[in-house]
């Protein structure tokens, strides 16, 4: 039996749904295939976009929190919401845990399990493991993607080689012009 199934893909979809919006519920849906989630999702609804970009909203004020403490508020407050008791099920060959019930739609699957996976992310691996791409930390730079640090040693900074090279190159310019 698996133990964990929602702890890294959930924040990883999180983070990637955050980062490239799709542009509509089939997006959405392949994005959870994409990041390993096999449920069948209860039929579609006209408001599933917009209030899956809600939850997407929310978890992103557990991205920004400013303290440990504010953030395991936010998220306890969003498993709150979820409001489903985790139950065993084997819809996919291979017994494992759900922590919503069988009917519900899209945005509340994905409030459920993105709210429990981020949990089991950052008390597993630590609080401070998701956070903004720290290339935006720079005067102009308007990166503002997410980063979770799925590292080993838990030292992730930058969304991309890209932003890491960038910061890199201005770091590097900045010593050389005061230096």
């Amino acid at each position: 039996m698996q133990l964990n199934p929602y702890g890294e893909y959930a924040v990883l979809l999180a983070a990637s749904l955050a980062n490239d919006w799709p542009a509509d519920r089939e997006g959405i849906v392949a994005r959870t295939y994409e990041h390993g989630m096999t449920a069948v999702y209860a039929p579609a609804s006209e408001h599933d976009h917009s209030r899956t970009r809600a939850v997407i909203d929310d978890w992103l004020a557990v991205v920004d929190a400013p303290t440990d403490e504010e953030r395991a508020r936010l998220l306890n407050l969003q498993m709150a919401r979820a409001t489903a008791y985790p139950r065993l099920t084997d819809h996919d060959g291979a017994w494992h845990l759900h922590y919503r019930d069988d009917d519900q739609r899209l945005p509340q699957v994905l409030r459920a399990v993105i709210a429990v996976g981020t949990a089991l992310h950052v008390t597993t691996r630590g609080m401070r493991r998701l956070r903004r791409c720290a290339a935006g930390e720079a005067a102009g730079d308007s990166c503002r993607n997410v980063v979770v640090d799925i590292t080993r040693n838990g030292r992730q900074r930058y969304c991309s080689v890209r932003c890491a090279n960038r910061d890199g190159v201005r770091r590097h310019r900045a010593r050389h012009a005061s230096g």
